[in-house]
């Protein structure tokens, strides 16, 4: 009987040693990791300059918002010159989703394809602003596509619902 008591004494031993494991696991899970859900707060940037410089270098008018509320939050913002001329313009909503505004003298079908991430038109037309825009869905974000007459086409996608699509799309303007 004298190898039971180091049998138990091993068994305890095991039991103890797991048990401080285990506390120390949940201290580091509890104090030692950061557990914080939320998203990260996006960065404003101001695209003044850019969209300057693109309404200059861009064989079409360049579209941006004016006078949309404070609480849309301008996040990126691009300009690429050459064979299709593409403008990006994206935005926080106040609902935390996203807009973007696209333009571009690409192919059409292609470029609303790239814009929406694999959308494509649909027969629905909507009037915002004195201007037919084709409503687009099947992408990874739903759309609004305006044809220009310059040979451009303009698309606001994202995330957001049609009702913030609508919105940006009534604040675009061209200069």
């Amino acid at each position: 009987m004298a190898g039971s008591n180091g049998k138990q004494k091993t068994a305890r031993d095991m039991i103890l040693s797991l048990a401080l494991i285990g506390i120390a696991a949940a201290f580091v899970w509890f104090f030692a990791i950061p557990h914080d859900d939320h998203a990260p707060d996006l960065k404003r940037v101001d695209y003044r300059v850019e969209l300057l410089t693109a309404r200059r270098a861009a064989s079409y008018p360049v579209a941006a918002p004016e006078g949309l509320p404070s609480a849309w939050k301008a996040t990126s913002v691009r300009f690429q010159g050459g064979d299709s001329d593409r403008w990006h313009l994206g935005f926080q909503t106040p609902d935390d989703q996203y807009v973007q505004v696209e333009q571009s003298t690409q192919k059409r079908a292609d470029f609303i394809d790239l814009a929406s991430q694999g959308g494509s038109a649909t027969k629905r037309t909507e009037d915002i602003g004195g201007r037919t825009w084709t409503r687009c869905t099947g992408g990874r974000y739903d759309a609004l596509v305006l044809e220009g007459t310059s040979g451009s086409t303009t698309v606001v996608a994202g995330t957001g619902s049609f009702e913030e699509l609508r919105t940006m799309a009534a604040a675009l303007k061209t200069k």
